[in-house]
């Protein structure tokens, strides 16, 4: 672990859980300063320690406040002035340890900065930490963290979901009012979903991959975890954009700061992830409905057939991609190095010692996948059904304006209840990967809680767009916050 005791921050006269918004006003009109935000921000990191959502403490982070403080004065206008926010760790920061929450990286320090890292500290923004992930982006709990596990706020005995499961539980915690997670399978919505805050997958391609580590480069996507549809918009305007950088970033205008939702709006509730849901999350869904009804919305069952194939389908191309990306990591250049009698025997080595149980079982999924003979029967086979799934989506949104899901059937599991079984595991993001094979945007909301051994835990809903439809998801939130659908609830305490 890298990161070093906050306990000496001072207090700060901020309000707990204040947005970005309200933050980035106040700074920039001088009735707080960026050291003033970062000093409540790494407080409440130090009251939260236990939840295990950090890996490391940015120590750049004073320079970059006194910076932008400098900026201000010179006149410059941040949107996201001395906001602080806090990235997964498999982003670049430079001068920083980005470690992947695996051994192999423990001690890498990164020499660049991720582009949508870079757009945030040029709108003002401050990174104060790293956030706690599964190893390599691989996983759906944060169980598989080499620097262990991140606790649920809501109920410590319980994941936060992954593999941002660090980058939720921060701003589910109020640490901070933003964070950055990525996305391949549902990796920023499931999380989003279990402690009760927003999670945004744009479009493929509409924030630039350039600085985050591959897991599976045709389906990763950097998407921002906020406590509301206003702050989603101000840091999608900021992130987004096309980056020459990144030759699968796309030319498309934004439109975040002032989105509209068609009128009347039509939306196609998926029959597929209707069946397994707990009675909570079935209640929850229903209450979404029938708020979108009282805005005037149209709801419809659709049927996407080719959608009960995309849990095999996407494992059997993210796996081939993971194992092919992962493929650097042999101990000589940088990461994990282990002595050998020879360079294969080192190299092995370091690959035993320096990754854990689900990545090399990922990795020799996606081999065997790839392998002579048996490349056409799987993963060839499944990139056709990924085209078939994207048809099926593509035949909805002629219907309909958003589709809607669960973003899970059930709220967060316990600790070791799925993490013995990778298929129980796996099938955790079932209602999230057609999405991710698709290309296509989707929200997770917080509407709501299910009650479980005395616990309340958060419910999400996924509100689904064409692709580069964005910002029509946001206007979809802004409707049922408008309505007080949204679960305003947050976590103030201790579980």
């Amino acid at each position: 672990m890298h990161m070093p005791d906050a306990s000496a921050a001072a207090s700060s006269s901020l309000p707990f859980l204040s947005s970005a918004r309200e933050i980035a006003a106040r700074v920039s009109s001088g009735q707080a300063t960026p050291q003033d935000t970062i000093q409540a921000a790494l407080e409440r990191a130090e009251q939260q320690r236990h939840l295990n959502a950090l890996i490391s403490l940015n120590p750049q982070a004073g320079a970059q406040a006194q910076e932008v403080a400098a900026r201000l004065a010179a006149g410059e206008h941040l949107p996201l002035a001395g906001v602080p926010v806090v990235i997964k760790d498999n982003m670049n920061l430079r001068g920083t340890h980005t470690t992947c929450g695996s051994r192999m990286l423990a001690e890498y320090v990164s020499p660049y900065t991720a582009t949508a890292v870079a757009r945030l500290q040029s709108a003002g923004a401050i990174v104060i930490g790293k956030a706690n992930m599964d190893e390599f982006a691989m996983g759906s709990s944060t169980e598989t963290s080499a620097f262990g596990p991140t606790l649920n706020p809501w109920d410590t005995g319980r994941v936060p979901g992954g593999t941002s499961g660090g980058s939720a539980a921060v701003v589910a915690a109020g640490i901070v009012p933003i964070s950055l997670g990525s996305d391949t399978g549902g990796s920023v919505r499931q999380p989003a979903a279990f402690t009760g805050v927003y999670g945004f997958k744009p479009t493929y391609g509409r924030v630039s991959r350039y600085g985050l580590v591959a897991h599976a480069s045709s389906l990763d996507q950097i998407g921002p975890f906020a406590r509301s549809a206003a702050d989603l918009a101000l840091v999608m305007n900021v992130i987004a954009g096309h980056d020459p950088l990144d030759a699968t970033s796309l030319n498309a205008p934004l439109n975040f700061l002032a989105p509209e939702a068609p009128r009347p709006l039509r939306v196609g509730v998926i029959r597929e992830s209707l069946q397994g849901n707990t009675p909570g999350v079935q209640a929850v869904l229903s209450s979404t409905l029938a708020a979108l009804e009282s805005v005037g919305a149209t709801i419809s069952e659709v049927s996407l057939p080719s959608t009960e194939y995309a849990v095999a389908a996407y494992y059997l191309i993210s796996t081939p991609e993971a194992s092919s990306n992962l493929a650097r990591y042999d101990g000589m250049v940088y990461g994990l190095r282990a002595p050998g009698n020879d360079v294969g025997a080192s190299m092995s080595a370091a690959r035993a010692q320096g990754f854990g149980e689900e990545v090399k079982r990922r990795i020799l999924m996606g081999t065997y996948a790839l392998s002579s003979g048996y490349y056409d029967a799987y993963y060839s086979k499944a990139m056709r059904v990924r085209q078939l799934i994207a048809q099926d989506f593509a035949r909805a949104f002629e219907q309909f304006d958003v589709l809607l899901t669960p973003t899970s059937p059930f709220p967060a599991f316990r600790f070791g209840e799925r993490s013995g079984d990778p298929l129980a595991m796996y099938a955790a993001d079932v209602d999230t990967v057609a999405i991710s094979l698709a290309g296509v945007p989707a929200l997770s909301l917080p509407m709501g809680f299910e009650e479980i051994e005395g616990k309340r835990l958060p419910v999400g809903i996924q509100l689904i767009a064409p692709a580069l439809a964005d910002e029509r998801l946001l206007a979809v939130a802004v409707l049922l916050e408008a309505q007080g659908a949204v679960s305003q609830e947050v976590f103030t305490g201790g579980a």
